[in-house]
């Protein structure tokens, strides 16, 4: 087995990682991002409007940054996989992991044999076009991040399962799609959510692994924090951008 390294070994370490999301498909919002201090950033093509053209001009901006880019796929298909770490992601999140199964199927998708099933291909991105793919594909294995989304009643009753799977490093609690699943939409505060919330953090910890979550608002860091989770994103893009345009119209209207 293989020695975590780079951002992977700091996400295992439990360091607490601050993250934003990036959701526009901008390669500038991304670099302004990655610039703006972030430990990591989540390029969203799951809910993302983003192409594999557009994925590849924010992994260009962000590389430029000291933040990781991590890319969250729009499913858990190894095609999917492929083109994402070919491009140069330093990870994937993968949405509603409900099962051990489905987190083994991700981290095979994410490995190259013969712990998984990814595609060797020595022309790209990631591998330096050929001239660093010696090194690349001897330690991709131990240097990419796989964040298994928590979105489902079903992956919280299964939490424990999912986070024993070798190559899982990081229970990632998706809030809204929880607590829709749950039957309360956006109600962050409801009981049931946190349980859940609070469940979810113990097994990782348990199991050796990172809790993560995307917050809303700074003022529910301190609860998380408190509760075990280290890798944290706050906000997106998109909101951010929404928000000050908001205020700059508001404050010329009066």
């Amino acid at each position: 087995m293989t020695t975590p390294s780079g951002f992977r070994a700091r996400v295992l370490a439990g360091e607490w990682l601050a993250g934003t999301f990036v959701n526009l498909g901008s390669a500038l919002t991304a670099e302004i991002a990655g610039r703006a201090g972030f430990d990591w950033l989540l390029l969203d093509h799951e809910h993302g409007p983003g192409s594999d053209e557009t994925l590849l001009h924010q992994l260009q901006a962000a590389s430029a940054t000291p933040a990781a880019a991590i890319v969250r796929l729009a499913a858990n298909e190894p095609p999917r996989f492929k083109r994402a770490l070919d491009l140069g992601a330093g990870g994937v999140m993968v949405p509603y992991v409900n099962t051990a199964a489905e987190a083994r199927a991700a981290v095979a998708s994410l490995r190259y044999p013969p712990l998984g099933f990814r595609g060797v291909s020595k022309f790209n991105r990631a591998a330096g076009f050929g001239q660093d793919f010696d090194d690349y594909y001897a330690h991709a294995n131990e240097r990419l991040v796989t964040m298994a989304q928590i979105e489902t009643p079903e992956a919280v009753e299964n939490a424990a399962a999912i986070a024993g799977v070798d190559g899982v490093d990081v229970l990632f609690v998706g809030p809204l799609d929880l607590t829709a699943n749950l039957g309360v939409p956006g109600n962050f505060g409801d009981a049931r959510f946190v349980e859940a919330r609070r469940a979810v953090a113990a097994i990782a910890r348990q199991a050796g692994k990172a809790a993560g979550i995307l917050l809303a608002t700074p003022a529910q860091i301190p609860a998380v924090r408190t509760e075990g989770y280290t890798v944290i994103a706050l906000g997106s893009d998109g909101g951010a951008v929404t928000t000050g345009l908001r205020a700059n119209a508001a404050a010329l209207r009066g």
